[in-house]
């Protein structure tokens, strides 16, 4: 029994090391010549095209899109008024494994910006 115990304990740290990120950094911050409203116009239909089902809030400067996890933390994409356009910040917390490729959710940022 002891002989299983080392990898399987060892696997399940590296599946968690991606959720072990500290959860208030941004794992991206882009910015953009949009304003808030238009990145949310072109993201959101972007991400329900990739079968996520984000839920939006605004505000007068920002807007926050969220797109539920099944397995870690909820993404998160926040869009702020600045100058003369906006700065987005990403939030994505997904496994060590996902970690090489952008994700549909980041590409889907980086495409609208």
């Amino acid at each position: 029994m002891r002989p299983l115990f080392a990898p399987a304990m060892a696997f399940a740290s590296l599946l968690f090391a991606g959720c072990a990120s500290a959860p208030n950094d941004p794992t991206l911050i882009l910015q953009t010549n949009k304003t808030p409203a238009q990145f949310a116009d072109c993201v959101i239909p972007k991400l329900q095209g990739n079968a996520l089902n984000p839920t939006v809030s605004q505000t007068q400067r920002s807007y926050r899109i969220v797109v539920p996890s099944k397995v870690s933390a909820d993404n998160v994409l926040e869009a702020y008024k600045a100058g003369s356009g906006g700065k987005v910040f990403v939030y994505e917390r997904h496994l060590l494994a996902s970690n090489f490729l952008p994700s549909s959710f980041e590409r889907a940022a980086q495409d609208c910006i």
